[in-house]
């Protein structure tokens, strides 16, 4: 039996970020009441065609800024997950928060609704940074957060980091860095920063107001993290992604996200929300009251399916492949498994892809054996190794 993994996608913002290209929104605050009840339809809806009760391992609540609920909607939510899945002992559920958003009880309940992991968005932690990213925290917020965190029993905290930033100097970064690091967070993300199209911070570049970001000093930036946060004890599972071990020697890595990595499927609830269920990849109409008037009568639908889908692409085994090897590339330990691709589509990697992965072998952005791995100068070069699996049929 399959196991399944949960994504709640909570849009709304205090303030929408210069870079931020989601799907957010600012100012909407007095939706949330009506949007919680859509979500819980959603839910309740999918949950109940599929032809047995279903397995799930990892609930992650992103956005937006998920601690904009306040806690009675999280508990509503989480209720329903509860009775509508069969969550296996240990499961990880895991939100989003802006550091500038939590205070100690609001930490102390969402412990007690059934959370266990927490992924603040920490971003930099220099004044002028955050305020080019438009962020409405500050250094001090982090600690705070991080700190009744850890007194409310969250013993997984992640914290995200953006570099490659217009007038950051690699002095800035390492900064940083060292102070997310005296904060001894259990898992880190560092991101390199992507100036998307209909962003501020686009219009901002694109009229010579900022700073193109320098791609040398991001990879500059890149690299002496990854030395650094090696030798401070965090192994690099993604090519984005560290963690720390346990007391048992187990590695706390995100597992809602090695679900996305190793293409297994999940299934997304709310407005712009994403799955992968059923051969199917499904993704929801994005805005707030669309989605919420999707489910003012009665509603019907077949597993996956939800009536808030708003694309739904069957995948073929073909495609299916390829994005395995996309997605799965990305685990910089784990990689590609031979005898995993095989059980799973009854063909060598070899024979599908063995064009693909002798160029790559060459040019010294793969290595091979059991496993298939981006190399250290591969990770830097990640699209580029993906791109030659996509649509090479």
């Amino acid at each position: 039996m399959e196991t399944y993994s949960l994504y709640i996608h909570i849009p709304f913002c205090k303030k929408r970020c210069s870079y931020c290209d989601f799907n957010t929104y600012a100012g909407m605050e007095d939706k949330i009441q009506d949007y919680v009840a859509a979500l819980c339809q959603e839910i309740s809806l999918v949950s109940s065609t599929a032809s047995q009760r279903l397995q799930a391992h990892t609930i992650f609540f992103g956005g937006g800024t998920p601690s904009l609920l306040p806690p009675a909607q999280f508990e509503t939510v989480m209720r329903l997950l509860k009775t509508s899945f069969d969550l296996i002992p240990g499961y990880e559920a895991t939100f989003e928060a802006n550091p500038g958003t939590v205070s100690l009880d609001y930490l102390l309940s969402l412990r007690k609704t059934g959370f266990n992991r927490v992924s603040f968005g920490m971003q930099s932690a220099n004044p002028a940074d955050l305020a080019l990213l438009g962020r409405i925290h500050n250094y001090w917020d982090v600690i705070d957060a991080v700190k009744w965190a850890h007194q409310a029993g969250f013993h997984q905290i992640n914290l995200d980091l953006i570099f490659g930033l217009p007038f950051q100097t690699l002095n800035r970064w390492q900064q940083t860095v060292e102070l997310a690091l005296g904060l001894m967070p259990e898992h880190l993300s560092l991101y390199a920063l992507i100036v998307e199209i209909a962003t501020p911070l686009y219009q901002w570049v694109n009229r010579g107001l900022v700073a193109q970001p320098d791609d040398d000093l991001a990879a500059e930036m890149y690299e002496w993290a990854s030395e650094r946060l090696e030798q401070a004890g965090y192994q690099q599972y993604e090519i984005s992604n560290w963690a720390k071990k346990d007391d048992g020697g187990k590695l706390l890595a995100c597992r809602h996200n090695i679900q996305y990595w190793r293409n297994l499927p999940y299934l997304g609830f709310g407005a712009g929300a994403h799955g992968y269920a059923s051969g199917y990849r499904l993704a929801n109409v994005p805005g707030v009251t669309p989605y919420i008037n999707k489910f003012w009568d009665n509603k019907k639908a077949d597993f996956p399916f939800s009536p808030a889908n708003e694309q739904v692409n069957k995948i073929n085994k073909r495609v299916e492949m390829e994005e395995t090897m996309m997605v799965g590339l990305r685990l910089t330990d784990e990689g590609v498994s031979l005898q995993d691709f095989q059980t799973r589509f009854g063909e060598s990697v070899q024979d599908i892809f063995g064009k693909e992965i002798q160029y790559l072998e060459k040019v010294g952005l793969l290595e091979t054996g059991d496993r298939l791995r981006l190399t250290k100068h591969g990770r830097l070069l990640g699209n580029q190794v993906f791109m030659r699996f996509i649509g090479s049929s």
